[in-house]
């Protein structure tokens, strides 16, 4: 199996800069990981840098906190797609979830869908209890989005096996799991995967393959 391929190789600190970008997509192309995750003012950088390859750009929307207005976020999508974003994660409106709002919470990720990129919903799962987990993969089921996504990496332990556990157990045939946040080491790397994860998001990308 080709675990490379399970990689998102990313770069989403504050203080990255050109060389960094530069850099993340060099050890992406020399690797052959499946894509970089980057801030949107890096999409264009990154395209141009992974030009004739097959390594894909993903950026991130709403990021970190989830808690853009729904018509900011449509329309950070549609620039980043514009700049050449193959895929999309987005993070979820966490307080409109915990209000129950789920309604709200599904026409937030589809505003996102329009884009016409791959899209990746981000629950922040060290937000949520096991039973929010469960409901939150029901609305990504119900949603127009490609996978539900633990975690931004920014706010608590990150992604557990125990998440992907019940996103499995929930999530419907066509849609995928991607475990992100705190992934560094290949046990954990391998773990996740075996339980379900079709994605890993990791800065270590580098590291694990080798």
């Amino acid at each position: 199996m080709n675990y490379n391929k399970f990689i998102d190789h990313t770069l989403l600190k504050p203080t990255a800069t050109s060389a960094d970008i530069i850099k993340l997509c060099k050890e992406a192309r020399e690797h052959n990981f499946y894509s970089v995750c980057v801030n949107p003012y890096f999409v264009k950088l990154a395209k141009s840098e992974l030009k004739g390859t097959n390594v894909k750009v993903a950026c991130v929307i709403g990021f970190p906190l989830g808690a853009n207005l729904t018509e900011i976020k449509r329309q950070e999508a549609f620039c980043a797609v514009r700049d050449g974003a193959d895929e999309l994660d987005m993070v979820m409106n966490q307080g409109l979830f915990k209000m129950a709002h789920y309604r709200e919470v599904i026409e937030d990720i589809n505003a996102v869908c329009e884009s016409g990129a791959v899209i990746k919903v981000i629950v922040e799962t060290s937000n949520l209890n096991e039973e929010e987990i469960d409901v939150a993969t029901h609305l990504i089921n119900q949603s127009n989005a490609h996978f539900i996504k633990t975690s931004t990496g920014f706010i608590g332990d990150g992604a557990k096996v125990s998440d992907i556990e019940i996103m499995k157990k929930r999530i419907v045939e066509g849609k995928q799991i991607k475990a992100s946040g705190g992934i560094r080491d290949k046990e954990t790397f391998l773990k996740m995967i075996q339980t379900g994860a079709t994605r890993i998001g990791t800065s270590s990308g580098v590291k694990l393959v080798n």
